[in-house]
């Protein structure tokens, strides 16, 4: 992967894939900026959602990572009041978003595509979309996402009219994802809670996906919070609840991180940006503050030796989500 240098003091910009944008390492994520209190467990004020989207986007990093289904559209409508602050896009910065089914009904079909992409334009205040993504299409059958009519179809019609730039799939089972990049009409991928310092299920996944020339980025670095906060402080991974092989293991991990002076949740997440595949990680903000904290992170020294302690504490395959 080739590092195209920015501005001094800034992080560097990576090549996405085979779509000719430049990206940081690092992606924030939009979906706690909406507030999902069943999600997340904390509410998230308009206001403070909206002075997170406004650091996301003036930030060290150039890439923000949204949702149509994010809070009911919460989260694009938070996005879109922080770009209404600051006159627009900034220059060279990369703002990416989700189709979804219809959250209410399950509506899955190609009109409920382009009801998404007009709901995700006028929400953000856009006429075009930089890059969008087929999300969670592990929510009905792969032949009927490639049906005529159906949810692909659709967006390659909305990519051939100029209101879609280019297209990614966003979604957890690894199987089906590669089965979608198989066809070729995706340019970026994002795999979530699938690689991780504990879960490894997406390593052949990545491995396709780089080989067919798709940009990869890698969702959920600390598993929903527990890579972060630690297992005694939370002890769900990909939002449900950890076996306890798999908090061992953490607990571990959180041990041999103190002893060398390093957060885990720095590890947690130089853990897929040290891997030359992964273009992106996305990392989920709710306060402003912490788009510094995670630059801290991504940054902080961390030692080989402690690399060599945490690689056999991952969990045994049997534990992976697959």
């Amino acid at each position: 992967m080739t590092d195209v240098p920015d501005t001094p003091g800034s992080f560097p910009r990576r090549p996405l894939g085979s779509t000719g944008l430049l990206v940081t390492p690092v992606c924030i994520g939009g979906g706690p900026l909406g507030s999902m209190p069943d999600l997340f467990g904390y509410d998230v004020s308009a206001e403070r959602g909206t002075e997170t989207a406004l650091a996301a986007l003036t930030g060290p990093f150039n890439f923000l990572d949204t949702a149509a289904g994010y809070s009911d559209g919460e989260s694009e409508r938070r996005i879109g009041a922080a770009l209404r602050r600051i006159g627009g896009v900034p220059e060279g910065f990369v703002l990416a978003t989700k189709v979804d089914r219809d959250l209410r009904t399950g509506d899955f079909s190609g009109a409920q595509m382009r009801r998404s992409v007009a709901g995700s334009l006028e929400r953000l205040g856009l006429d075009r979309l930089p890059l969008v993504y087929l999300h969670d299409p592990e929510h009905i059958s792969f032949e009927a996402g490639m049906a005529p009519g159906g949810p692909v179809e659709a967006l390659l019609e909305l990519q051939r009219e100029g209101v879609i730039t280019h297209l990614g799939v966003a979604g957890g089972p690894v199987a089906l994802m590669a089965r979608y990049l198989r066809t070729g009409h995706f340019s970026a991928l994002i795999t979530h809670n699938r690689w991780t310092l504990v879960d490894r299920s997406a390593g052949d996944l990545i491995d396709e996906a780089v080989s067919l020339g798709v940009g990869v980025v890698n969702a959920a670095p600390f598993g929903s919070g527990i890579l972060a906060k630690g297992p005694d402080r939370f002890s769900r991974y990909a939002y449900r609840q950890a076996d306890e092989e798999v908090l061992r293991r953490i607990r571990a991990m959180t041990e041999a991180c103190a002893a060398h002076g390093v957060p885990l949740a720095a590890a947690a997440l130089q853990f897929s940006l040290r891997d030359p595949r992964i273009t992106s990680t996305i990392v989920g903000v709710s306060r402003p503050e912490r788009i510094a904290e995670t630059a801290r992170l991504a940054t902080w020294e961390i030692p080989d030796e402690l690399w060599e302690t945490l690689t056999p504490l991952a969990a045994p395959r049997r534990f992976w989500l697959y």
